[in-house]
């Protein structure tokens, strides 16, 4: 059975769970997630744990192709007026913060009770990442990336695309192992450093990350990879994102990570209840 230690408690993921995105930023790819006033967060925060949510993600930085990299100060800044919000508001509620940067995460989980980590970077953006992440003893979210958002479009030349994802997610859970971070969460990483068609090779290939043993998130919500190959724009693509998300449910992801947490909770009831039939 997966599960991962949520502050000494367990969080059973044999039942998949839903990560609902809120953005505190101006300026992340989907419109509809930016979230910058009080009124708008606690909005959000309440949509997705009405919704049947079990973790919201809260990222202060866009991670979207050629995005500003802000510094690390900066996004603590934007952190310090929604943590404060969120934590009074919603006590109980599970909350993750997506960051590439070992200062914000040790800002969120000390100031705020964070309790887990989520890192496009593979700790690569900033090497204190997984020494941080260690010291704070909270589950942390692995994703395969290259390069940085700035550069990760030209970053797409592989020998063997899902070989190569596979040993650099090996190399780092056996690093991360060493320092003694036991909760680890797989994230193949779709969207990023990736084609479209690399993208589509990932998620048919998305079973193969069962040798891992590691819980595995996938997080394909209103993506490029839906828009692109529809033809249209990501308010559209709430449809094609529905469809990946049951695919990777058959396919063993424990996470979904999404901005429609009502569609995404649906989808589990009933590809749950296929599979309850099964012989």
């Amino acid at each position: 059975m997966k599960t991962i230690n949520i502050k000494g408690e367990l969080l059973d993921l044999s039942y998949p769970v839903v990560m609902g995105i809120l953005n505190v930023t101006p300026d992340s790819f989907f419109s509809g997630s930016r979230k910058e006033t009080e009124i708008q967060i606690i909005g959000r925060v309440a949509e997705i744990l009405n919704q049947g949510g079990a973790v919201v993600d809260i990222g202060a930085q866009s991670t979207r192709p050629n995005s500003t990299l802000l510094t690390a100060a900066e996004e603590i800044e934007r952190l310090r007026f929604a943590l404060p919000i969120i934590v009074r508001e919603f006590p109980a509620a599970i909350l993750s913060i997506d960051t590439f940067y070992g200062d914000v995460a040790r800002f969120c989980v000390e100031e705020y009770g964070v309790a887990i980590i989520n890192d496009i970077s593979g700790g690569e953006i900033d090497k204190t990442m997984f020494p941080t992440v260690a010291r704070l003893n909270v589950p942390y979210v692995l994703m395969h990336m290259r390069g940085t958002p700035q550069t990760m479009s030209s970053l797409t030349q592989y020998d063997n695309l899902i070989q190569n994802i596979f040993f650099y997610l090996s190399e780092k859970v056996a690093e991360l192992h060493l320092l003694g971070v036991n909760d680890i969460i797989i994230d193949p990483g779709f969207g990023f450093s990736k084609t479209l068609d690399q993208n589509y090779e990932l998620m048919a290939s998305l079973r193969g990350f069962s040798v891992f043993d590691l819980p595995l998130l996938v997080g394909i919500s209103r993506k490029k990879m839906v828009a692109n190959l529809l033809n249209i724009s990501s308010e559209e693509s709430l449809n094609g994102t529905t469809v990946l998300n049951t695919f990777a449910l058959q396919n063993g992801a424990d996470i979904l990570r999404v901005h429609d947490v009502e569609e995404a909770v649906e989808s589990i009831r009933i590809v749950k209840k296929i599979e309850s039939y099964k012989f």
